[in-house]
């Protein structure tokens, strides 16, 4: 993979740059958010380790900026010291696609880009039929997704989570089913998917008057009509 480190931590990126570099990836490096929002807009990568708190441009500016004015869907894994929900669902609100704590492994870095990568690819894949939820619809061939007449934008990871609910609805998809087929074996910490699903949530049901998308605490979730009595 061509990897991007957007971190100003010296001592950090060097050892983050030398253990990717060492696992065969090809790497550059910032050490502010400007210098990486130009790397990122200019080259081709497979994947981006991003900070949050970065000079210069701030990792949630960076990120909003590459997705919305760059129109980069480059896959985006942010990693930062900040740890609360809140922080974690801003992140993923303004176009990353997953999140890590720091201090983090190495070892647990290069997974989390490796299988944002993977992930990426396979949504370019065209195995799958169209699939329908009311008038939410998800076509794995072009890798789209509608409600009614309105074409959606989702991150890969949310995309994910979606095409998994849609595919087995109306039933109830556990945690740790969605969690293996987001992330394999590579699991997240405990408030991940719960982030990302509150990212979901936002953009393809509080817009909309009739909710699909149901919480069933100590079971999972379930992607269904409102019709449909609660279980």
């Amino acid at each position: 993979m061509r990897i991007l480190i957007i971190e100003d931590n010296r001592d950090l990126a060097s050892n983050m740059f030398d253990f990717l570099e060492a696992k065969g990836h090809v790497v550059d490096a910032a050490g502010d958010g400007i210098t990486g929002m130009h790397l990122a807009l200019v080259n081709q990568y497979d994947a981006i380790a991003l900070d949050l708190m970065l000079p210069g441009m701030d990792g949630i500016t960076l990120c909003r900026k590459l997705r919305e004015e760059g129109g980069k869907a480059t896959p985006v894994l942010m990693i930062t010291a900040r740890d609360s929900l809140d922080d974690k669902i801003a992140g993923l609100e303004a176009g990353a696609d997953d999140y890590l704590v720091k201090p983090a492994e190495l070892r647990e870095v290069e997974l989390r880009l490796r299988v944002l990568h993977r992930r990426g690819g396979d949504l370019n894949q065209k195995l799958n039929k169209k699939m329908v939820v009311e008038d939410l619809s998800l076509d794995p061939a072009t890798c789209s997704v509608k409600r009614g007449d309105r074409n959606i934008e989702l991150p890969p990871i949310p995309y994910k989570i979606l095409e998994t609910l849609m595919s087995r609805s109306p039933q109830v998809v556990s945690r740790d089913d969605i969690e293996h087929a987001v992330w394999g074996e590579g699991r997240p910490d405990s408030d991940s998917l719960r982030a990302h699903v509150h990212l979901l949530r936002d953009i393809i049901d509080k817009p909309y008057p009739r909710k699909l998308l149901r919480t069933l605490r100590g079971f999972g979730y379930q992607l269904v009509s409102p019709d449909v009595p609660d279980q």
